[in-house]
C-alpha cells in the first residue's frame, strides 16, 4: 500500500504565524493555516488540523460503509457522510480532539433500516481513520436510510 504525504511551512509564533498545508502526495492544493483562525468560530479562509481530520474521517468512513453495506448484500447508491471534529482543552494541557460525530444519510437498495444500521456501525469500527483515532474520547454515529 502507498504512503501518503502532507508537508507544512510554518513561519512565526503560535500566535502571530501563519502557515501552508500542502496535500504534497496527491498536488491537488495547498490551504492556509494559522492559529487564531484554528480556535475561532469563523476559519474565515483557512483550514485546520481538525477539518483536515474531518475530511479524511467522512472520505474513509464513506468507502467503508460502501463495503460493509456490499458485503451485507446491498447496494449503495448514495451516502452522504459528516464528520465534525471538536478541539477543545485538555486537562493535562494544552488541547486536544474531544469529539467527532460521525452522521451519515444514505439511500441503498438490499438493506433494510436493520440492515443499513449494522453495516454502518462496522463501517465505524473498521475504518481506518476511526482505528486512528483510537484515542477520541466519544466517537458518536448518527445513521439512517433516505
Amino acid at each position: 500500500m502507498p504512503t501518503r504525504t502532507a508537508r507544512t511551512a510554518w513561519t512565526g509564533g503560535l500566535q502571530d504565524g501563519s502557515g501552508q498545508v500542502e496535500l504534497a502526495s496527491s498536488g491537488v492544493g495547498k490551504y492556509d493555516v494559522s492559529f487564531p483562525k484554528r480556535s475561532a468560530d469563523n476559519a474565515d479562509g483557512t483550514t485546520s488540523p481538525e477539518e483536515l481530520i474531518a475530511a479524511a474521517h467522512s472520505s474513509c468512513y464513506a468507502m467503508a460503509l460502501s463495503a460493509q453495506i456490499g458485503n451485507a448484500g446491498g447496494t449503495p447508491e448514495s451516502l452522504d457522510v459528516t464528520a465534525e471534529v471538536t478541539l477543545g482543552p485538555d486537562p493535562a494541557g494544552g488541547f486536544r480532539i474531544t469529539g467527532i460525530a460521525l452522521t451519515v444519510r444514505g439511500r441503498v437498495s438490499g438493506l433494510d433500516a436493520d440492515g443499513f444500521a449494522a453495516a454502518a456501525a462496522a463501517a465505524k469500527a473498521g475504518c481506518p481513520v476511526s482505528k486512528a483515532l483510537a484515542g477520541v474520547d466519544e466517537i458518536t454515529l448518527d445513521a439512517a436510510l433516505v
